[in-house]
């Protein structure tokens, strides 16, 4: 792998890694800052949503978020990442889920980043959330039920 490649394999966990790092935090801006404009989030719960949408209800259904990360993994072709995580989620209710999950990201295509803009390779377009349900469900209903 040459330089580049390696420099960039590395800004790109480090980028999913930060994600993490910022959620833990509850710092939603800092987080949207880690996604390119018209960015996607899909969940179990919610499903497909732009990710200013997404975060604005994580961030109003949530008291705490302590994530750990297990492992971070690229995909072949650079464009693609996933971790492997625990969630450790204080929802705003006071209620308790900790569950592991797989975050899958998509990153910027190369050609769509705006060369003066470094950062912006590193920007995710989509992200896809897995975890079992089942077992929240059970704990605490759904936790974003519109009343």
């Amino acid at each position: 792998m040459t330089a580049p490649a390696c420099a960039a394999t590395a800004a790109k966990i480090a980028a999913i890694r930060t994600y993490f790092e910022r959620l833990t935090a509850s710092d939603m801006a800092g987080v949207l800052a880690l996604f390119a404009p018209g960015a996607t989030v899909t969940s179990p719960y919610l499903g497909t949503l732009p990710a200013t949408a997404f975060f604005t209800s994580l961030d109003q259904a949530s008291a705490q978020n302590r994530l750990t990360v297990f492992d971070v993994l690229l995909g072949e072709k650079g464009d693609s990442g996933a971790a492997h995580f625990e969630y450790d989620w204080t929802l705003a209710s006071g209620d308790r889920i900790v569950f592991e999950g797989v975050d899958y990201f998509r990153f910027a295509a190369a050609a769509d980043a705006d060369a003066g803009d470094a950062a912006a390779k590193t920007r995710f377009t989509s992200l896809s959330i897995f975890y079992d349900t089942h077992p929240a469900r059970e704990q605490v209903g759904d936790k974003y039920q519109r009343t």
